[in-house]
């Protein structure tokens, strides 16, 4: 279900799970087009309040990003780039989340939206994340140590293979998820597959 153009409307739909319809989006003259499990609405785009970019890998699909976009006066959708194909697979759509993500931007912008564009996670979790990380690097070297005291040189390598695991999964997270802002002109390629 990648994204695709039709006439001077552009597409995106994804399955957000396995059972249940797909959510279908569209960007027509008039504003953002959306269907989700049985609802649908027409967001015009000075109406769109904000839109968050992050990154969001899952255990199905490590590469995953999100956008959620806001509506004045209520209303928030969220919008993936990974789609439910079997059980067991779930099927990136990078180029058509890409394609309709900056279209969505750039009629926004044509449409004088003054809308509040962020990426990555909120100040506040951004700042629990990293104090976590700082209490775990403190802990996993005071293990370090212990174990080259004691002579525990399997733990030792143990722990350096966990710390580097774990730099690598969690390091592209956490960097990736950096609070900024944004304008309609400069999306984060970083929160864009």
């Amino acid at each position: 279900m990648p994204g695709a153009e039709a006439g001077s409307a552009t597409s995106y739909a994804y399955k957000a799970s396995l059972i249940g319809s797909a959510h279908r989006f569209e960007l027509t003259e008039q504003g953002l087009s959306w269907h989700i499990a049985g609802r649908s609405s027409l967001w015009r785009y000075d109406e769109i309040s904000a839109i968050r970019l992050s990154f969001r890998p899952v255990s199905m699909q490590q590469h995953r990003f999100r956008a959620d976009i806001s509506r004045a006066g209520g209303g928030r959708i969220a919008i993936l780039s990974t789609s439910w194909q079997t059980a067991a697979l779930m099927a990136p759509q990078d180029n058509g989340f890409r394609d309709f993500l900056i279209e969505l931007h750039a009629r926004m912008a044509k449409a004088g939206s003054r809308a509040e564009l962020s990426g990555g996670l909120s100040r506040k979790t951004y700042a629990a994340v990293l104090a976590f990380l700082a209490v775990l690097a403190v802990a996993m070297a005071g293990l370090l140590i212990r174990a080259l005291l004691t002579g525990e040189f399997a733990g030792v390598l143990f722990i350096l293979g966990f710390a580097a695991l774990f730099a690598w999964q969690v390091g592209g997270f956490v960097r990736r998820n950096r609070p900024q802002s944004y304008s309609f002109d400069r999306v984060p390629e970083a929160l864009l597959p």
